[in-house]
């Protein structure tokens, strides 16, 4: 026998095991890696998932909580962990596209490095002021801008926070000069909104309807093409503004790269599946967030469109991360 067909012989081979891999999977524990502490929106909804996916799959799916840089930390150890479908990660639109874009070290490529397996939540923002700002709309809120250039200032998380890009994108499609004043946090970018110290901020509607609901902030629109349901009284920006803009974060499900077909199809069926679980439909209404399973194709179109439409955003904002 040849080097030649020696080689031939042990390829078949491995492309046979593999295919055997993928028809017994799962054959073990499958571990759900979240980038980000236990609590919040994020860890609730995986935790849900994943006793949806434990259901359909017949093996237990364990969320692992490894918070760290923006969620960097994490799914750095999901690109490097072996691709058989037993660590995937359930993230999110900042840690896959914007940090990357503003972070100098980033140490994963979020279209190289990753098999895109399913979308799970789609979620809005919404617009909330200060009580004392005269601006009683969004309109009123730019206009106001644009006669007072250096006294609207607007809060985040931190740079590069979905946020942070939904006030930029603001920012570039109005024409305005919004100061941005970054936070560790919502928290304290919340308390100093309350207080007046800034002009508004973008929150998850989930976490911004205590706020609302105890006339503590007023909201001014909402950044989805469709107004949230528990927001319904609230315009989106698009329709306030008669713009282009849009901002709708979402949550998904990532392999490493190179997962083979077989498992993506496995997963992508299950969290379809999943995804009806009363609980996690209950939770999805009350939290004003939707659930949205895709296609690998489609998320992973959904990631590149992101992408490309925030490199935009990064580049004509200057958008700089300072570590």
């Amino acid at each position: 026998m040849t080097h030649v067909e020696t080689l031939i012989g042990a390829l078949g081979l491995m492309m046979l095991a593999g295919t055997s891999q993928a028809s017994d999977y799962p054959a073990r524990p499958i571990s759900l890696i979240v980038p980000y502490a236990a609590g919040g929106p994020t860890d609730i909804t995986a935790r849900l998932l994943a006793e949806g996916l434990s259901r359909e799959l017949g093996q237990t799916v364990v969320v692992e909580n490894r918070p760290g840089a923006s969620g960097m930390v994490a799914m750095a150890h999901v690109a490097k962990a072996q691709p058989d479908g037993y660590t995937i990660a359930y993230t999110i639109t900042s840690t896959m596209v914007t940090a990357p874009l503003v972070q100098k070290n980033t140490s994963f490529d979020p279209i190289k490095d990753f098999t895109p397996i399913s979308n799970v939540v789609d979620y809005s923002l919404v617009l909330m002021v200060n009580n004392e700002l005269p601006a009683k709309s969004i309109g009123e809120l730019v206009a106001y801008a644009k006669e007072n250039p250096e006294a609207v200032s607007y809060g985040s998380s931190g740079i590069g926070g979905t946020n942070h890009m939904a006030g930029e994108l603001l920012a570039l499609r109005t024409g305005t000069n919004m100061l941005h004043v970054p936070y560790k946090g919502n928290a304290p970018a919340i308390s100093d909104l309350i207080s007046g110290r800034i002009s508004f901020m973008f929150d998850v509607v989930s976490t911004a309807q205590t706020y609302i609901d105890s006339k503590r902030l007023r909201p001014l629109a909402v950044t989805t093409p469709a107004r949230n349901e528990i927001l319904p009284d609230v315009p989106t920006v698009q329709e306030a503004l008669q713009n282009d803009y849009e901002v709708t974060g979402w949550f998904g499900v990532f392999g490493p790269a190179g997962l083979p077909p077989e498992i993506v199809s496995k997963l992508e069926k299950a969290v379809s599946v999943a995804i009806k679980d009363e609980k996690l439909q209950n939770y999805a209404r009350e939290g004003g967030i939707s659930l949205a399973p895709s296609t690998s194709a489609e998320l992973g179109k959904r990631l590149a469109d992101d992408i490309t439409l925030w490199s935009d955003v990064v580049s004509k904002a200057d958008i700089k991360f300072e570590q």
